[in-house]
């Protein structure tokens, strides 16, 4: 066995894995996370230091594009698997493992090394338009910062850029197109990959269920409510490096998902919940951040714990964590959500004129404008919409959450 095949060996045993969602995903990502955890395989943060490419989700014709971005932008060998559900995660590794022994390593061109390296992302492939949105040149394909006036009427650089759809904790789908003047956010324009009809959103199922006749109880739909909580912390979390806490959290939503009794779960996620809220780096990091009142949150249609915390980021992330410590008291309620009350789903109510996750990407703009560079994705992980209620017409029902 020669150097090379021995390197090859190695890296297949255990490799390196970024992962992303795309629209209708979110249950395949996280049998993916599950997976990953039994596995004790590592996740990176960026392409550029990962050896297996998965992909969450069915991805569409139009992904084909962003996905080969990503993949280029990764050392080689490499390899790319698609995780379609759940059933699959453990079936796919397997495979993508396998892929990292016998693939040839590709050699990057200039071209595909430029490419990859900045989604993090660059989405031009995906919006043609936002070049000329840009107004600028570019060198070598790399876009240029233009002049424009800033708050203060100086004339300085303003450098288009954008976010996603091929980021680590990243809301599936989404693109936000920021103009840049400095560190500072200037403009924000939101954008989205189109997101399949079929299906309803994960998050959202106990109680669309109820309102199309089913007998949901209410303890599975708490269930179901600290299930998203957890995840929405443990990627808020993982956006500030807490890594720790969120893995933590990360365990506790797939437990929480596949049945845990409250006796088993309990004192280990109030611990979680406890430890979290007391963090004084992680207040003093966030708070102040995105600042939502709770007048500005109703008068633009925010329902859900972003309308409840009424404050900064660091609120919304306290007002999810006692929601998940109120609804480990009602795991085991077996009483049936009732008739003739409002939709109420992890992020708002689901019977309104917009779905909820509409609500809080309408108001993320004026949060992010004027916010520091390096806190935007803070900002937007306090909010983490759901892009998948966006395809889903809201519903006239009958349950109470």
């Amino acid at each position: 066995m020669d150097l090379r095949t021995r390197l090859r060996s190695r890296v297949a045993r255990r490799p390196r894995v970024f992962h992303v969602a795309v629209p209708g995903g979110t249950e395949a990502r996280l049998g993916v996370e599950a997976e990953l955890r039994l596995r004790g395989w590592p996740v990176s943060g960026t392409p550029a230091d990962a050896d297996l490419l998965i992909v969450c989700g069915t991805p569409r014709p139009h992904d084909a594009e962003w996905l080969d971005r990503l993949e280029a932008g990764m050392p080689q060998p490499a390899a790319r698997v698609v995780v379609q559900g759940p059933a699959r995660a453990a079936q796919a590794l397997d495979t993508g493992a396998a892929a990292l022994l016998t693939r040839p390593a590709r050699a990057h061109s200039h071209e595909e090394a430029r490419g990859g390296g900045h989604d993090g992302g660059h989405a031009d492939h995906m919006d043609h338009d936002m070049h000329d949105m840009h107004g600028m040149g570019e060198v070598a394909g790399l876009p240029m910062a233009e002049r424009a006036d800033d708050r203060d009427q100086l004339r300085l650089d303003r450098l288009h850029l954008p976010l996603g759809p091929g980021l680590a904790d990243w809301p599936a789908g989404l693109v936000l197109h920021l103009a840049l003047q400095g560190d500072v956010v200037q403009t924000v324009e939101i954008g989205q990959l189109p997101v399949p009809e079929a299906g309803s959103p994960y998050w959202n199922e106990p109680w669309l269920r109820a309102a199309q006749g089913e007998e949901i109880g209410r303890g599975v739909a708490a269930r179901r409510r600290c299930a998203a909580h957890l995840d929405s912390v443990g990627r808020f979390l993982a956006v500030v490096g807490w890594e720790d806490a969120a893995a933590r959290c990360r365990r506790l939503r797939d437990e929480m998902l596949s049945g845990a009794s409250r006796e088993s779960i309990g004192g280990r996620l109030r611990a979680t919940m406890r430890r979290v809220e007391r963090s004084r780096t992680l207040r003093w990091g966030t708070a102040g951040l995105g600042g939502l009142s709770a007048r500005r949150a109703r008068s633009a249609g925010v329902t859900g714990p972003a309308s409840e915390a009424g404050g900064d980021a660091y609120d919304r992330l306290r007002v999810w964590l006692r929601e998940v410590e109120r609804g480990l008291d009602e795991l085991d309620d077996a009483e049936l959500l009732g008739s003739g009350h409002v939709l109420v789903g992890p992020r708002g109510r689901l019977d309104g004129e917009r779905p909820p996750s509409r609500a809080l990407l309408d108001v993320l703009p004026e949060l992010l404008t004027g916010a520091e560079f390096a806190c935007a994705r803070i900002i937007l992980a306090s909010l983490d919409p759901d892009l998948d209620e966006l395809a889903f017409a809201p519903t006239a029902g009958a349950a109470h959450g």
